[in-house]
């Protein structure tokens, strides 16, 4: 049952404070309530899990990128090809950034785990996301000046009220005490769902849609990037970020994300 957002305005003060009182202990049951009725379930296959929505069958089924991989792109090999190995796709079509690096392949689990965070609301993944994510890019948050997630435009934003990069960005900031700078970059041109796109597509849509703010250029210069968002496709978006950054004069950028698409050969 909902209670009023505020008490009448002829009760008097200390009844207005226990009313407020009241009513946050009236919430706090309802939460706890719900809790009792509808335990928390894994988002994947919606089994009862403790913790924070991964049970432990689905988080075996997350495929973690480990080494060896392309120190450029951060693309898992199939086999050892030796130190400073790059891969085709880095000789062949190099991006602006320096290095990207991503927790998991973009898989079936990371999938649902990735929408989870970015449409339903589950903003409780950010913190296991955000852990993989700084253990997985240590070497670029070693020496970093900043963090800067990939910004939504306003309407995006306030359609969804909330960034899923920048709430990644803060729980990597916490771990590795890099600091986020979520204003720094803005995204001053809405473009269409990168969803279907061809890589060509992608590439031509986010073109010119990123800005470092003109008053945050001075913070920008001479310092060590780290793009943040929760999935790689084309690195198309992260591309356009990335030059963005080094327009303003950033001496590197570097990307890391939660899960990147890996094209098995």
């Amino acid at each position: 049952m909902e209670v009023d957002a505020a008490p009448p305005r002829s009760i008097s003060s200390p009844l207005r404070a226990a009313w407020t009182a009241g009513r946050h202990a009236l919430a706090r049951a309802a939460r706890l309530a719900l809790d009792i009725a509808l335990p928390t379930q894994c988002v994947s296959c919606r089994e009862p899990v403790d913790g924070e929505g991964v049970c432990a069958s689905c988080w075996a089924r997350l495929s973690f990128i480990e080494r060896p991989y392309c120190p450029r792109l951060g693309v898992p090999f199939v086999y050892d090809p030796g130190p400073d190995m790059l891969s085709m796709e880095a000789i062949a079509s190099p991006p602006a950034y320096q290095r990207a690096r991503a927790a998991v392949r973009y898989d079936d689990v990371a999938r649902t785990l990735v929408h989870a965070l970015k449409y339903q609301d589950r903003t409780d993944l950010a913190p296991a996301m955000g852990r993989w994510m700084a253990r997985a890019g240590g070497e670029l948050l070693t020496g970093a000046d900043m963090l800067v997630p990939v910004p939504l435009h306003w309407r995006r934003a306030w359609r969804r009220r909330y960034n899923q990069s920048g709430a990644l960005a803060r729980i990597i900031e916490r771990q590795s005490g890099v600091r986020v700078q979520g204003d720094v970059l803005r995204r001053v041109r809405a473009t269409e769902q990168q969803i279907g796109l061809s890589r060509a597509q992608r590439a031509t849509n986010v073109q010119g849609a990123f800005q470092v703010s003109p008053d945050r250029q001075a913070e920008v210069q001479g310092r060590r990037v780290v793009l943040i968002d929760d999935v790689l496709t084309s690195g198309a978006t992260l591309d356009a970020c990335a030059r963005a950054l080094l327009r303003a004069k950033a001496a590197q950028v570097d990307v890391l994300v939660f899960a990147r698409v890996v094209e098995i050969r």
